[in-house]
């Protein structure tokens, strides 16, 4: 490879899939008027690298055009394909299908034939394994997620994971079985390792480390891998495949001083063996982006380290990101791409220049000092991007680290390779399984002691950037002590410092979170915090409630408008994690607890804001469920807000002899339903801003054409949570503040100085 190539080709693979992902007018045309020039010049460099980045553009675009057209979303589709992965969680096996084939029941619907990869939920399916071939009749639907504000971002996942639809399998016609799962050394792996007798967490930490196999983890094990800053030593990792790179080299090493003592350094054949070992291991893993992704790192790096016409340190680093990305165009949105090569960047900066270790004493404080200085820059990257931090990390790692990767990982490989001997594969796993649990009670008591840690929203940035100077102050070779020092106690005030901003008195920031079909509104002043609803809670068992905070909350009120699932499914979630002083609402909908009944009449203030109930009187133990919902009028100066669950429009008409408008902020009742929002209401109200709290492609139609077209001719602006996400209104100050949607630049909202435009 020429000299000074490896940059510019990282960088042209990161043009092209900036440029597809977000493809400027004319980019077909620019990148071929490039191409010619490039061509008449005779820049050779100039032609590689318009075309490097005309592949990764249309490489992206095509992964962009290959997701299921809305029009097919909700309808009956043919779908055969090979398993990829088959999970079971609870009632449903989740199912990842590579597509073979696709097409419409209904021949007059649109083509599905270019979807190649999709996830989907079965219930009660027939017995299934990896690397089947299945015949099912599907519905689905476009990628998609729930948008909150520090919450995980599903459809983000999705997209990097190149999964062009999400769905579920229909029980008629039944799933049918077109062919056995062939030959698959890592899925008969599995199943020998599913026949052995170990501890359940050895045998999904086994799998883990030496096969790649992370879906085995339980949540508990994510938790705990999480808040111990672990998870990158329990998936296969560059750590891992070097081991095994750097395990076999040391072994063809020796036997080359052996076969040739005078010229076994001169051999070159060692280095292809450990390039072989490695390979072979990401193989047997699977070739999963981070297998993959590893491998390339370590067979650039012995290249790098054998010195034969090899690239320097930071060549080789450019150059396997431009490896890695142009084989894998959907890892520029991996966050743990981005970590590996960050941490392999301050590996090259804490040793370039310095001197090896010596002896046995010399690598031990090597090890020590390189995990204390990665520790810093590593904790402000990750801090960056999943916005937490885990302090017991650089006292752990100095433990896990060797442990994992002298003791854990060759025990599991061992057993491997030693499967054919079944008592010695026993032997090497039930010390596996010892250490395995050691090492589980000292990350548990690691965590207990260090709790993982969430900042506040205004403190992750200057935290996080804290943390990285540290990290540079300490790696940068040449800087005097005491700079390091000083600067070092002046960034440690930094998280005592920087203190997140108070909402000042008679304010109120109202969040309208994105759960779905479904509720959940929480509403916060200076010093108090109160949730309307809590969401639903869908067949799986999964409640969006448990995704939206970290760790626990206190909340001082809940009020329960009324007792659908769609309004209260997340109750009992919200209930095990988070700490409630006061439930309000109906008391069926905590079984066994006590709530205290809301009721019209009942008013409170806090931090000079006013919060009033208005329905349902006293007189109300007798209507329907949706009639007795709970509606709560919230007064923050000048600005109101007004929250009314599933009301229908026939006792809408008695709310206005206590409410009439206008309203800053109104949520529209049953989700948009045709039953709610009557003229009457809409005319008194007049909202300025109106939310629908509805599920993106919801099967009941919400919101209804004819309630969209009442409030338009009120003058509202209307906003969706499952268009926009979550929506944050802040009340009270001298001009209302927002909303700031969750999915931003993807629309201004509906009659807000834009043209509306009304679907069918």
């Amino acid at each position: 490879m020429p000299r000074g190539w490896a940059l510019p080709l990282a960088l042209a693979a990161l043009s092209g899939i900036g440029l597809g992902a977000n493809p400027p007018p004319g980019l077909a045309e620019g990148l071929g008027l490039a191409l010619l020039v490039a061509l008449a010049l005779r820049w050779r460099g100039a032609v590689a690298g318009v075309l490097v980045v005309a592949w990764m553009a249309s490489a992206v675009l095509i992964l962009q055009g290959g997701q299921l057209p809305s029009g097919l979303g909700g309808v009956d589709l043919m779908l055969e394909g090979r398993l990829e992965s088959v999970v079971e969680r609870g009632r449903v096996t989740r199912l990842g299908v590579s597509v073979e084939r696709c097409q419409p029941l209904h021949s007059h619907r649109l083509p599905c034939r270019r979807l190649n990869r999709v996830r989907l939920n079965a219930y009660a399916p027939p017995p299934m394994m990896a690397g089947e071939r299945w015949r099912f009749t599907v519905r689905l639907r476009p990628p998609g997620g729930l948008a909150n504000p520090g919450a995980f971002d599903y459809r983000a996942w999705l997209w990097r994971e190149g999964i062009q639809a999400t769905g579920y399998v229909r029980q008629s016609p039944a799933p049918q079985r077109l062919a056995a799962a062939t030959a698959d050394p890592r899925q008969m792996a599995l199943t020998l390792l599913d026949h052995q007798e170990l501890p359940s967490r050895a045998g999904r930490w086994l799998a883990a480390l030496t096969l790649g196999a992370s879906e085995r983890l339980s949540d508990g094990d994510w938790a705990l891998l999480n808040a111990s800053g672990t998870t990158h030593l329990m998936v296969i990792s560059g750590l891992h495949v070097s081991l095994v790179a750097g395990v076999v080299l040391l072994l063809g090493r020796g036997v080359a001083r052996l076969l040739t003592p005078g010229r076994w350094r001169l051999a070159v054949w060692p280095w292809w063996l450990a390039a072989l070992g490695a390979s072979g291991y990401a193989l047997l893993a699977g070739l999963e982006p981070p297998a993959l992704r590893a491998l390339v790192m370590a067979l650039v790096g012995l290249w790098v380290a054998s010195g034969r016409h090899a690239p320097g340190p930071w060549q080789g680093w450019w150059l396997a990101l431009a490896v890695v990305l142009l084989l894998d165009p959907l890892g520029a949105w991996r966050p743990g791409l981005w970590l590996s090569f960050a941490a392999v960047a301050m590996l090259i900066l804490l040793w370039q220049g310095r001197p090896r270790p010596r002896g046995v004493r010399g690598w031990l404080w090597g090890l020590v000092r390189t995990q204390l200085m990665l520790a810093p820059a590593m904790a402000g990257a990750v801090l960056l991007a999943f916005d937490r931090l885990a302090p017991a990390a650089p006292l752990v790692n100095l433990i896990a680290v060797p442990l994992i990767s002298s003791l854990l990982v060759p025990l599991g490989l061992l057993g491997w390779l030693l499967a054919p001997l079944p008592g010695v594969m026993a032997a090497c796993w039930w010390l596996f399984a010892r250490l395995t649990d050691g090492l589980a009670r000292l990350l548990e008591a690691m965590v207990a002691w260090l709790p993982l840690w969430y900042p506040e929203p205004g403190q992750t940035l200057p935290v996080a950037l804290s943390l990285l100077v540290l990290a540079m102050l300490w790696g940068v070779p040449g800087l005097d002590r005491r700079l390091r020092i000083v600067a070092t106690l002046l960034l440690g005030l930094v998280p005592l410092l920087w203190q997140a901003p108070r909402l000042p008195p008679g304010e109120v920031e109202v969040r309208v979170h994105d759960v779905g079909q479904g509720l959940l509104v929480e509403l916060r002043t200076r010093d108090y915090r109160l949730l309307y609803d809590t969401g639903p809670r869908f067949a799986s068992g999964f409640t969006p409630l448990e995704t939206l905070w970290p760790g626990a909350q206190a909340f001082d009120m809940v009020i329960l408008s009324h007792d659908d699932n769609d309004h209260v499914g997340g109750v009992a979630t919200l209930h095990a994690l988070h700490d409630v002083e006061r439930y309000l609402g109906p008391p069926a909908a905590l079984p066994g607890e006590w709530v205290e009944p809301c009721q019209a009449g009942r008013q409170w203030r806090r931090d000079d804001v006013d919060f009033r109930l208005l329905w349902p009187p006293a007189s109300a133990r007798g209507l329907a469920d949706n009639e007795r919902s709970c509606v709560l009028e919230v007064t923050a100066g000048d600005h109101r807000l007004l929250l009314s669950g599933d009301l229908g429009r026939e006792y809408e008409l008695r709310l206005l002899n206590q409410v009439s408008g206008p309203v800053s902020v109104l949520l529209a009742g049953h989700h948009g339903s045709a039953t709610s929002s009557g003229t009457a209401l809409v005319n008194a109200l007049v909202p300025l801003h109106l939310v629908y709290s509805v599920g993106r492609h919801n099967p009941f139609g919400h919101p209804a054409p004819e309630v969209v077209r009442r409030f338009r001719r009120a003058g509202a602006c209307q906003w969706s949570t499952g268009l926009d996400g979550a929506l944050t209104f802040r009340l009270g100050g001298r001009e209302l503040v927002g909303p700031s949607a969750a999915r931003a630049g993807i629309r201004p909202g509906v009659d807000c100085g834009q043209l509306a435009l009304e679907s069918p």
